[in-house]
């Protein structure tokens, strides 16, 4: 009886599982995923022996079904939707800027809680890289001033980003 079993899936191998295997090529697009369609549809046949003893037709029509049924159950399994499959490493993460951004309107929203004279003495000095002596004389103050607000402007400031969630 096993080796009848045997020479019948041989045999059903060799009728049907090129035909099998075009039809999942055709369902997935995806040729290793169709051998291994091929290959438990074949085994599904061999569980059950009274398929291997039927007529050719309904034994074709039932293992088309089977396989249509395999495509479809792992379509719709866990791995299918939050797999994605590709013949390329996907690109590596790059800087996009997003981070600086932020950063930026952060600190933007930070100096625009300080005073006025403090916020001036900060964009000259840290982002226009003027020094004390110039924007002493731009601002019309003493150097000692300018140093003080200066000071007292990035205590400031370090308070604001404190408030805003930004830690030293």
């Amino acid at each position: 009886m096993v080796e009848r079993q045997d020479e019948l899936l041989r045999a059903l191998h060799d009728e049907h599982a090129p035909a099998l295997w075009r039809y999942v090529v055709w369902l997935t697009g995806d040729r290793h995923f169709a051998e291994d369609v091929v290959q438990e549809t074949l085994v599904r046949a061999w569980r059950r022996p009274q398929v291997l003893d039927q007529s050719g037709g309904s034994t074709r029509a039932w293992l088309f079904t089977v396989a249509r049924n395999l495509v479809i159950d792992d379509r719709r399994s866990a791995h299918a939707r939050h797999e994605i499959a590709a013949e390329q490493l996907p690109e590596r993460a790059s800087e996009d800027g997003t981070e600086a951004m932020f950063d930026a309107w952060v600190v933007s929203d930070a100096l625009a809680s300080i005073s006025d004279d403090h916020r001036r003495v900060v964009v000259l000095s840290y982002y226009q890289g003027r020094s004390v002596a110039e924007i002493s004389t731009e601002l019309g103050i003493p150097e000692g001033t300018v140093k003080s607000r200066l000071h007292y402007a990035l205590r400031a400031l370090r308070l604001a980003l404190q408030e805003r969630g930004v830690t030293a």
